[in-house]
């Protein structure tokens, strides 16, 4: 498993690239086999010290929401929104949890998709000729339902569930910033459900020293993650229109290089 170094790179990168539409999944797939670092990623274990950065990463997002958390409670029409959102993947995660947690073995699998991912967020911008007007109470509850399947295919390493939901959320008239304000807030329940799943498997190897490197990398993804949402949301409601198109451009460029370097072997 991961050493403590190993775990702050790993905690820094999910961190940023949870919030950034690149696919935090896809760069923790990719990272340790093209650095070579002696780790067994179809270890029972290595899924699990993944989510335990992903839970860093939503402790980080629910304290820089916390006002949007409170008003979600107070004006129960965004509550029911992220409920109607989160549904999809939840369902979806507890159905197909063995074939897709085998996907995260494969850095192979996490290349191919971020080139899908780029393209995706490619064609999510260049379809809006006109930048979106609706606020996320706005938002109905059929349209919450659609953004939270396309939410679902993040399960695939190397598509981003950041990128799908705002793109989703672009498709169905909200702003730049309320989009991805929506997607940020669908992670906190989101990867906390994954967490109730998988972190209690750790609980097996204790006495290995994994909980506290989890729990190392687990805090910088944190702090990591607070950081990327405050630069992506200024980013965001600074840039009406082709917000994505960068993101796009960098998961080609990385997805592209990854591959050509594990067919080289390199």
């Amino acid at each position: 498993m991961p050493t403590h170094a190993q775990a702050v790179i790993l905690g820094l990168l999910q961190g940023a690239t949870e919030l950034f539409p690149v696919s935090s999944v896809g760069h923790g797939v990719l990272l340790p086999s093209l650095l070579h670092w002696a780790l067994d990623q179809s270890s029972p274990a290595f899924l699990p010290f993944l989510v335990v950065l992903h839970l860093g990463t939503a402790l980080g997002l629910f304290l820089y929401f916390l006002g949007d958390w409170i008003e979600a409670f107070r004006h129960l029409r965004i509550l029911w929104l992220l409920i109607v959102g989160t549904v999809p993947a939840g369902i979806i995660g507890l159905v197909l949890n063995k074939p897709l947690t085998k996907l995260f073995a494969s850095p192979l699998v996490a290349g191919v998709f971020l080139l899908v991912n780029g393209t995706m967020l490619f064609l999510g911008d260049r379809r809006r000729k006109s930048a979106g007007a609706k606020s996320l109470p706005e938002l109905r509850a059929s349209q919450a339902f659609w953004v939270g399947i396309w939410q679902a295919t993040a399960l695939i390493p190397g598509i981003s569930r950041s990128g799908v939901t705002m793109v989703a959320g672009l498709r169905h008239g909200l702003r730049e910033d309320e989009a991805a304000r929506f997607a940020f807030l669908l992670a906190t329940p989101v990867i906390g459900g994954a967490g109730l799943l998988e972190v209690p498997q750790l609980l097996h190897y204790r006495g290995q020293g994994i909980l506290s490197t989890a729990a190392v990398g687990g805090v910088v993804a944190g702090v990591a993650a607070v950081v990327s949402t405050a630069i992506l949301m200024r980013y965001f409601k600074q840039r009406e229109v082709q917000a994505l198109r960068p993101f796009a451009i960098y998961c080609w460029v990385a997805g592209a290089v990854s591959l050509a370097l594990l067919a080289l072997g390199l």
